[in-house]
């Protein structure tokens, strides 16, 4: 029988980075992992680099059934203090744009830190580890005592009064992501908020798209919204067409809002006042209506969009005002309803999981005693652009800092 103080479930981001802060403060802690291989998720990111946080981080960059959970953990452990961190450990990095921070030379600089701090806090790590079966056992009548869970594994019994749950979400399953934390959720009575795929390319009726799926490989910034009045998202991003629908920043940010069913919105000139613009060319210019868009938007995007109506396939001196305020409206309010996205294999992140009503927002205590979740299994999901990893830092500090020490034994 092998016995620790805190065990955690996930050797990812908030796994790691928790075990290494409770190990520090002198906790006998475990982590175990089902996967051979550490933080795959840290390795894959940002094309290799890790976009590891945001500087800009705050809670309005994160969803949630409940929008101010994530509040008290970020105010604690912000962006400054991760880049701190890993400056002591001599890692160098540098802005992209819009706040990401990336590693200067590989995501493997950030899974050594982790592991390092694991390392100084002397924390026992299990891999490859399956996890077969866990179990609780409540306080004695008498109060002495805190409940304690004993835990089946691959590699022996474990007994412990505190688990972390860190394992994830569904995304990217070839990596090794399973619903085992919301198994263990739901085991102990915890509620859920549905799962779903986020930060996700969206897909659409293969008939309604080959009129576009042409311009694959097309890339231009935009406007893009979901919703209405109070429920209205927009962001202004990077838009990049494929074979089978949309992808890119701007349709992976939508793609956390949108629900099934409902249209989404994309302004392709965001920069540009269409209607003026055309005006001023029907005066100037005996060119075909394509020739002159093209200089406003995109050329394959100019003759796409010119292609599809008669009146657009003339020169724009011979067009009618209305045809051209028609063609202006048709770019700047692009409705279009998505089937689908292109699911678990292709999200960068999961939405939904773990209900934030069950959960301390000071600790990441569950409403069952000794119980944690943090990371991507809880219910906040950040937008793209490093957020997600700095809600793993300040879910697994928060965590990691309120983990207690075992009663000795009596």
């Amino acid at each position: 029988m092998h016995k620790y103080d805190a065990v955690i479930i996930g050797a990812g981001a908030a796994g790691l980075f928790c075990a290494g802060i409770a190990g520090q403060r002198g906790l006998k802690v475990l982590v175990i992992d089902h996967s051979e291989k550490v933080a795959e998720k840290i390795r894959i990111s940002g094309g290799g680099r890790a976009n590891f946080t945001n500087k800009d981080v705050t809670p309005a960059n994160f969803l949630s059934d409940n929008p101010h959970f994530c509040r008290s953990a970020l105010s604690r452990y912000t962006p400054k203090d991760f880049t701190g961190l890993m400056t002591r450990h001599g890692i160098p990095f540098h802005e992209k744009h819009k706040g990401q921070l990336f590693c200067d030379r590989s995501a493997e600089d950030l899974v050594t830190m982790l592991l390092a701090e694991c390392a100084a806090g002397n924390v026992t790590r299990w891999q490859p580890c399956t996890v077969k079966n866990i179990a609780f056992s409540a306080a004695s009548a008498d109060g002495i005592g805190a409940g304690s869970y004993t835990i089946d594994s691959s590699h022996g019994q474990i007994t412990t009064p505190q688990i972390v749950v860190a394992t994830g979400g569904l995304s990217i399953p070839k990596i090794g992501a399973t619903d085992f934390g919301y198994r263990i959720a739901q085991q102990f009575g915890l509620r859920m908020v549905t799962p779903r795929p986020a930060l996700v390319p969206l897909t659409f009726d293969s008939a309604a798209w080959a009129p576009y799926a042409h311009l694959s490989g097309l890339a231009l910034p935009v406007q893009i919204e979901v919703g209405a009045k109070k429920t209205k998202t927009a962001f202004l991003e990077d838009l990049l067409f494929t074979h089978r629908g949309l992808s890119g920043p701007a349709v992976l940010q939508i793609s956390s809002y949108w629900r099934e069913g409902t249209p989404i919105r994309l302004n392709l000139a965001p920069e540009v006042d269409l209607p003026p613009a055309l005006s001023r060319a029907k005066a100037t210019s005996r060119k075909l209506i394509a020739n002159e868009l093209a200089q406003l938007v995109p050329s394959r995007l100019a003759d796409a969009w010119a292609g599809q109506d008669p009146a657009w396939q003339k020169p724009i001196c011979d067009a009618t005002d209305k045809a051209l305020a028609q063609l202006a409206e048709k770019l700047a309010r692009w409705e279009l309803t998505p089937n689908g996205s292109e699911g678990y294999k292709k999200a960068e992140v999961t939405a939904g999981g773990v209900d934030t009503r069950d959960l301390s927002s000071q600790t990441m205590e569950s409403k069952q005693p000794g119980l944690f979740f943090i990371g991507e299994v809880v219910d906040v999901t950040g937008w793209l652009g490093g957020y997600n990893f700095q809600w793993a830092w300040a879910s697994g500090f928060a965590c990691g800092g309120a983990l207690a020490f075992s009663a000795p034994e009596r």
